[in-house]
């Protein structure tokens, strides 16, 4: 019997942010080496290798937390990931995990910030997106709510600190 892999998974999530253009924003994530100002849970970002903004550049991640059966034991996830591509004009990069403790084989995301031209001049989305080999003990469901939420958390982050600015 013939063994076919799983399909890859997908998913995206978009945030809005109000008061501020997609030019102010981009600053704030073009820099690949500071995700653990905006994204609330990663306590960590470290530079491994590289220049932030280069292709190639490498930044590990971590987060801990209680250990969930009681012990009060202390763990840590983490993710070592590369930048694959970033794009100035159009306001984006693709980043991959090339290793973690969290069961990815295999995930590779793109971040945009698009400008909303039609309705507000002051208002831009980030968009997410995702295509991941499934990852044991998850569902797909469960990783897009992941992407959404910090996405909703990490644009309330980056408003906050616009508004700051202003």
């Amino acid at each position: 019997m013939e063994h076919k892999p799983e399909p890859k998974w997908s998913g995206k999530a978009c945030a809005e942010l109000n008061g501020s253009k997609a030019n102010q924003v981009w600053p704030l994530l073009e820099d690949f080496f500071s995700i653990d100002k905006w994204l609330p849970g990663i306590e960590t970002c470290l530079q491994v290798h590289g220049v932030s903004g280069e292709p190639g550049c490498i930044r590990y991640c971590a987060t801990s937390s209680t250990s969930s059966d009681g012990s009060g034991e202390k763990m840590t996830s983490w993710a070592t990931e590369r930048l694959l591509a970033i794009d100035q004009n159009d306001l984006c990069f693709s980043y991959e995990v090339v290793d973690s403790n969290m069961g990815f084989k295999s995930y590779v995301a793109t971040i945009k910030v698009l400008q909303d031209d039609n309705s507000d001049p002051d208002r831009c989305n980030i968009e997410w997106s995702f295509e991941a080999d499934p990852v044991e003990g998850w569902t797909l469901a469960y990783l897009v709510s992941y992407v959404e939420s910090s996405l909703q958390a990490m644009t309330m982050r980056m408003e906050k600190a616009l508004l700051t600015r202003k």
